[in-house]
């Protein structure tokens, strides 16, 4: 062998192990992962960073994006409970937890997952009525991501999110329900505002009834004052008749002048008051009055212990 082949031979063996080298060297990115394939077969998965494969023998399988990742759910008509056609769109959020799983279990994983989701859409809506539907949105985000998150463990994955953007009704369907929001509203408002009227009557009623307790107490009170006020006029009567008829007993005959007096006094003052009566004409002595006034006075007297036991002639004696 010459030296030129030599040369050759050396400069060819250099750029084999050169290209080898290039080959064998592999750099993964931050938040991905490699699968690696030895004749086909999944040895190994490869974590961010510098890493050394044989070349030849081994290869690079599948490049797996390991970061949270969205998929839009594209719009879709579904058919509710009580037979009322909405359509519906939302978006999936996943994360790839084990690249050698979703590499190799299913293909197409991003179809898969579209597909699956919009089938639990379809499946999950159509059990419930359409004011459920409109009303519980977070009921039914749950239940999509419990439902597809355990359909899709053996994917090696994990749904995170999945969340309904747009649920659109019909048009005629949306004015059915303008109406019949605002008759729901309307009739709101003429409850609350018998509601209003009725506390209204009740509470007037309560006033009233309040004051009309309250004027049959005042009532009442000044009933029972009025009749206490002539039980004692009653019983201070009683005790004048009382000392009267012991002052009669005893011989004192200006006890009785006294009754007569008070009786004479009260008449006049009657005839005095009297409205139709301007003229009064007293067919007595003026000499009667006095001599009962004097008989007061003598009674007087003789109650106080000052006076003798004189008496004066009253209007009904005879006079000498």
């Amino acid at each position: 062998m010459t030296l030129t082949d030599f040369s050759i031979f050396a400069i060819a063996f250099v750029v084999l192990s050169l290209v080898l080298v290039f080959m064998g060297v592999k750099t993964v990115q931050q938040g991905f992962g490699y699968t690696v394939e030895r004749f086909g077969r999944y040895t190994r998965t490869l974590t961010p960073g510098l890493h050394l494969i044989i070349p030849m023998v081994d290869r690079i399988g599948s490049r797996m994006n390991m970061m949270e990742q969205v998929l839009d759910v594209p719009s879709q008509d579904v058919i509710t409970r009580d037979n009322a056609m909405v359509t519906v769109d939302g978006v999936v959020f996943y994360q790839v937890l084990d690249a050698a799983m979703a590499a190799y279990e299913v293909r197409q994983l991003e179809y898969a997952i579209l597909n699956l989701t919009m089938t639990n859409i379809r499946t999950v809506m159509g059990s419930m009525d359409l004011d459920e539907l409109l009303s519980e949105r977070d009921k039914i985000n749950a239940q999509l991501l419990t439902v597809v998150d355990e359909a899709t463990n053996a994917w090696g994955i994990k749904v995170t999110r999945i969340e309904i953007k747009d649920i659109s009704p019909p048009r005629d369907l949306v004015d059915a329900m303008a109406r019949q929001m605002k008759a729901e509203r309307d009739k709101r408002a003429t409850i609350l505002e018998a509601e209003g009227q009725r506390q209204s009557e009740i509470l007037r009623a309560e006033g009233e009834k309040q004051a009309a307790i309250l004027d049959a107490e005042g009532r009442r009170e000044a009933a029972y004052r009025d009749a206490e006020a002539r039980e004692r006029e009653a019983q201070a009567e009683a005790r004048a008749t009382t000392m009267v008829s012991d002052a009669i007993a005893a011989g004192d005959v200006q006890a009785v002048n006294y009754f007569v007096a008070q009786k004479y006094v009260e008449a006049l003052k009657d005839i005095a008051s009297a409205r139709n009566e301007k003229v009064i004409i007293l067919p007595m002595e003026s000499a009667g009055i006095l001599g009962a006034l004097a008989g007061i006075a003598e009674l007087t007297k003789g109650a106080l212990g000052k006076g003798g036991d004189s008496k004066a002639a009253g209007p009904w004696e005879p006079k000498g």
